[in-house]
């Protein structure tokens, strides 16, 4: 009896590591490649630009999935373009710190500082970015011919993208680009710059397609997130936003020809002394553009300025449009449950378009205070309906 259950679990163990053995055969093989064997240094003063870029190269040359390795330490890094297309997938693991030349003009002339081009299937993981900003700013405050800037991470046509857990701090523009992109997912990103710093977005999707953003913190001196025009199907949860201008869906119309904005999400966020809450922006231009599909839900905004707005007079140093009014189409835009203080009286605004019309505009549940009182709204050309708990009281005629 003995014999035979010693016989059968020999057996069983010998099948429980063919079976381990033929898993492990049947594994993707993967590469990884360490910068630093590609000569990187990790001091923050050696410049590692090159030996970034030769990794890039093997990596995105490999027959099997790659991975770039950065370890701890500190990179100095000028303009760098990781350019496909790529053979296998790609993972950009970075465990140090990445950051950009005390002088700005080094990066301010490129346009971008860190740049993922023509790439599909790529991961970017990890880190902290530090670009340095400080210098650009000051530059533009001056009114001194400054260079153009540089965004600090930019993609341009790539699909299949995951970023995650990343830490972005004084960009010169904005954090991160996400540019002519299809099924992308933003997660556990921290972006961070002061709020009295220009154009620094957090990030900005445009002519994109399936973009996620979730877990974000933003703390920026311009918009948390932007939304430009040709994006659709964008779903953001779980936002912090503040200092900043809010999340954006503009501005639109600074063009005639434009292909509009749709079916955009976002809930679950909290918006903390931010200029604007949630905000819809087009030129005073003719265009035929459009915003439709759009909802905003389970909103918090703690002392918010303009906690709800729709802008459709946008038209900085009156040039290029005074007398004219916005052709941007806004319609299906819902506000629900969203709820807070706002530091403006006017806690709900809607400036819509004389000549387009905002349709289909819908309130519920709406609960905005201004100094421990009921706030205040306004509507101009608009349709529309309320439900729910509405303050301030809805200027939305049903």
């Amino acid at each position: 009896m003995d014999c035979a259950i010693g016989t059968k679990f020999i057996l069983v163990i010998s099948c429980i590591l063919c079976i381990t053995m033929i898993s492990s055969s049947n594994a993707t093989p993967t590469s990884t490649y360490n910068v630093i064997k590609f000569g990187a240094k990790p001091d923050g003063k050696t410049d590692s630009t090159e030996s970034f870029v030769n990794a890039w190269k093997s990596a995105c040359g490999s027959l099997v999935p790659a991975t770039i390795y950065v370890p701890k330490g500190r990179y100095l890094l000028n303009a760098i373009n990781f350019r496909g297309p790529c053979k296998r997938k790609v993972t950009f693991l970075n465990g140090g710190t990445l950051v950009a030349s005390e002088d700005y003009k080094v990066i301010g002339n490129s346009d971008f500082w860190i740049l993922f081009n023509h790439v599909d299937n790529l991961v970017v993981s990890g880190g902290k970015l530090d670009a340095k900003g400080a210098g650009f700013w000051n530059c533009r405050r001056s009114g001194k011919n400054c260079p153009v800037g540089a965004r600090t991470m930019t993609f341009n046509w790539v699909n299949n993208l995951v970023v995650s857990g990343i830490t972005s701090i004084n960009s010169q523009l904005s954090h991160l680009v996400i540019n002519t992109c299809n099924n992308v997912t933003v997660r556990n990103v921290r972006l961070i710059a002061p709020d009295k710093s220009p154009n620094t977005d957090g990030i900005h999707v445009q002519y994109s397609n399936g973009v996620t953003i979730n877990g974000c913190t933003m703390q920026t001196g311009d918009d948390c997130i932007s939304i430009g025009d040709a994006t659709y199907n964008i779903f953001m949860s779980n936002i912090k936003c503040g200092p900043g201008h809010g999340v954006s869906i503009g501005s639109l119309g600074q063009k005639i020809d434009e292909k509009g904005v749709e079916n955009v999400t976002l809930t679950n966020a909290i918006f903390y002394g931010s200029d604007n809450g949630v905000r819809i922006k087009s030129w005073a231009r003719p265009s035929n553009g459009f915003v439709r599909n759009v909802l905003f839900q389970n909103l918090v905004m703690n002392n918010v300025e303009n906690p709800i707005i729709i802008d459709q007079n946008y038209c900085p140093n009156n040039q290029g449009c005074p007398g004219q009014t916005s052709g941007i189409k806004i319609s299906q835009i819902t506000y629900k449950n969203i709820h807070g203080s706002s530091a403006t009286k006017e806690a709900v605004t809607f400036d819509c378009s004389p000549s387009t019309p905002c349709q289909g505009i819908k309130l519920e549940d709406i609960n905005l205070n201004y100094n421990n009182k009921a706030a205040t709204s306004s509507c101009k050309n608009i349709g529309g309906t309320s439900t729910g708990t509405l303050v301030p009281e809805s200027c939305l005629l049903n």
